[in-house]
């Protein structure tokens, strides 16, 4: 009985701060994109060398959008004609990186870790847009135009109190569309904080085993879990001794490897890029696992 209440305290103070931290930061950022024009940011795409990855990296960085906006976005890139490898250096980070789950890894798991997850992973997906597009990847795009579920031109109010009320029901929109994969991931992580055996997870993830990341990022990888949902359950496994790189391959393997947006993905790209892609993000769970546990 103690165990149960436990797991339930577990479970109910995890759930309200997520809440509470995924409306504030979604209704801050939808805010802040209502002052910011949409088509200079895509032009800011349209760079070159390096530099059109880098910035590719930084605008799915730094907008949230789900693999349902990932993908017609991507679409107009490539209709634009916005170089190959900044779109993909884009695909590459928009699942993984965004403000709020900085914010989350940064409450949850300290501000060292969040710096070093969005550099790692910033650093990755610019050198594998980079290889993409050398290796002529761009051959590989199907001629498809797809229309519609891109984001839609609506009235934004002129004054801050119609904007802020806005970006509230956007950021609340949002919510309900992850509500349910928030609520497994921190019932998984209640789980396995309150009756995982530790002893059976240091043999899989613990910091003892040379093959903990390696097995994790295997296990991940069928798994779709969004970053909200995947950072309890790692916050769980890392109370329970779980090595820091075997939770962060957990969470990029999870996220990253998306079914719905690979999909998606595979009505423009053909069957090389989706492989090379799904390669690309176990090749970055291990990596990143592995400097994970050197440096922290």
């Amino acid at each position: 009985m103690n165990t149960f209440i436990a797991t339930l305290k577990y479970f109910a103070i995890i759930m309200a701060e997520l809440v509470f931290l995924f409306l504030l930061i979604s209704t801050i950022i939808a805010l802040v994109f209502m002052y910011i024009d949409q088509d200079k940011l895509k032009k800011w795409m349209d760079g070159k060398g390096i530099w059109g990855n880098i910035l590719g990296v930084i605008f799915g960085a730094v907008t949230p959008f789900c693999a349902c906006s990932t993908v017609p976005m991507t679409v107009g890139f490539l209709q634009a004609g916005v170089p190959f490898g900044s779109i993909i250096s884009f695909v590459i980070a928009s699942p993984l990186m965004d403000p709020l789950v900085f914010i989350l890894l940064g409450t949850f798991m300290g501000w060292k870790v969040a710096v070093a997850f969005l550099m790692l992973t910033s650093v990755a997906a610019v050198i594998f847009g980079v290889l993409i597009d050398k290796t002529g990847g761009a051959s590989q795009v199907k001629n498809v135009r797809i229309v519609g579920g891109g984001e839609q031109n609506e009235e934004v109010p002129e004054d801050f109190k119609g904007r802020l009320v806005l970006s509230f029901w956007k950021a609340w929109d949002d919510f309900r569309a992850v509500f349910l994969y928030m609520i497994i991931g921190v019932a998984i992580g209640a789980a396995i904080y309150g009756y995982f055996p530790e002893d059976l997870l240091a043999r899989v993830a613990g910091r003892d085993n040379p093959f903990a990341v390696l097995a994790v990022a295997i296990i991940g990888m069928p798994l779709y879990i969004r970053v909200e949902a995947a950072i309890p359950i790692g916050l769980a496994l890392l109370d329970k001794g779980a090595s820091i790189g075997a939770v962060m391959a957990l969470i990029i393997s999870g996220a990253g490897i998306a079914i719905p947006e690979l999909t998606m993905l595979a009505a423009i790209f053909k069957r090389r890029i989706i492989i090379e892609f799904v390669v690309i993000v176990f090749v970055m769970a291990v990596v990143t696992g592995l400097i994970f546990n050197l440096i922290m």
